[in-house]
C-alpha cells in the first residue's frame, strides 16, 4: 500500500463503539469520520472519499444492507467491511452477494478490525510503478473468449468494456487465473484471499465464484470456465481455443 494515511469512514450509531475506535485509530496514526446512520451516505461520499468504510448492519432508517445495495447499483466499488451482530451467517452471505469485501463479528477487538482493513486494502491496491512493480503487475493480460484480465489496471474486459468488480471479485479472479486448470479448495482459496487465520467461510468463497459466474459464463448454471470439483473446490478453466499464452 501506498504512504497516504488510511481514511476511515465509520457508519455506525453505538457511540461508545465509535469514541473507542476513534481513540484507537488516531493512536495509530489513521484518520477516522464517522456517519450516526446510513441515511445520507451517498451524500457524504459526494464531498469525502475515504479509503474504506465500515459500515454497520443494524441501524435505524436506511439498513447497512440497504446502504451497500444502493453503493454497489450505481457503480461505486469503495472498499467495505460490513459489522454484524447477529449470530446467524445469513446477512454475512447476503452482505458478500450485494459487493462487501469483507465482514466482522460484534463484539470485536478493534486490532482485527484493523486487520481487516489492511488485508481489504492490500487488495484494492493499485499497481505499483517502475522497478518496484510486481511479477503479478508486469504480467500480459490473459485473454479467455470475449474476455481480457488486465493486471496492470487490475480491470476485466468483455470485448472493450470495462467490467465492474468488487475487490474481492477481482482478487478471487485474480487467484483462479494464477492456477489454470488446477484444483483449488476453497479451504485453500480463502487462505490466499484472506489469510490463514480468516473467520471467512467456504461459504464465502462460494459467493464471490456465483458472482463471477454470472459475468463470465454463458450458462451460469452449467459453468465452462469456473468448474466445479464436487466435494473439494473449483477450478479456472480457459476456452480451449484460447492461444494467449500468458500465464
Amino acid at each position: 500500500m501506498s504512504d497516504t494515511p488510511i481514511q476511515v469512514l465509520l457508519v455506525d450509531d453505538d457511540a461508545d463503539l465509535r469514541d473507542l475506535l476513534r481513540t484507537f485509530f488516531q493512536q495509530r496514526g489513521i484518520e477516522m469520520s464517522v456517519l450516526h446512520d446510513a441515511n445520507h451516505l451517498a451524500r457524504r461520499l459526494e464531498r469525502e472519499r475515504p479509503s474504506i468504510i465500515v459500515l454497520d448492519l443494524m441501524m435505524p432508517g436506511v439498513d447497512g444492507l440497504s446502504a451497500l445495495r444502493q453503493l454497489r447499483a450505481h457503480g461505486d466499488t469503495i472498499p467495505v467491511i460490513m459489522l454484524t451482530a447477529r449470530a446467524d451467517g445469513v446477512d454475512r452471505i447476503i452482505g458478500l452477494e450485494l459487493g462487501a469485501d469483507d465482514y466482522l463479528g460484534k463484539p470485536f477487538m478493534p486490532q482485527e478490525l484493523l486487520a481487516r482493513i489492511h488485508a481489504v486494502l492490500r487488495r484494492h491496491a493499485q499497481p505499483s510503478s517502475g522497478s518496484t512493480a510486481t511479477a503479478l503487475e508486469k504480467r500480459e493480460a490473459l485473454r479467455f473468449g470475449r474476455f481480457r484480465l488486465d493486471f496492470a489496471r487490475r480491470t476485466l474486459f468483455r470485448d472493450d468494456e470495462a467490467l465492474k468488480l468488487t475487490g474481492g471479485e477481482y482478487a478471487l479472479l485474480e487467484v483462479l487465473a494464477a492456477h489454470p486448470m488446477e484444483t483449488l479448495s476453497r479451504s485453500k482459496l480463502v487462505d490466499l484471499l484472506h489469510g490463514p487465520n480468516s473467520e471467512v467461510t467456504e461459504r464465502g468463497i462460494d459467493v464471490p465464484v456465483w458472482r463471477l459466474r454470472r459475468l463470465l459464463e454463458d450458462d451460469p448454471a452449467n459453468p465452462r470456465r469456473i468448474q466445479t470439483i464436487r466435494g473439494i473446490g473449483y477450478m479456472f478453466v480457459p476456452d480451449a481455443n484460447d492461444d494467449e499464452k500468458s500465464l
